[in-house]
């Protein structure tokens, strides 16, 4: 499963699951829509997955 970095831009409208460092689900999602930048995550290192 692809990893995005918050700042990047969404590749697609959905949900995104807030990860760890080592792809670890954080228990957090977020939303955002095709195009948009994807928002920032508390704590460094983490990333988001499409869900």
């Amino acid at each position: 499963m692809t990893t995005y970095r918050p700042g990047q831009k969404a590749p697609h409208s959905g949900q995104y699951e807030v990860v760890g460092r080592r792809g670890g689900s954080r228990n957090k999602e977020v939303t955002s829509t095709k195009g948009n930048p994807l928002p920032p995550t508390k704590g460094v290192g983490r990333g988001l997955q499409a869900r």
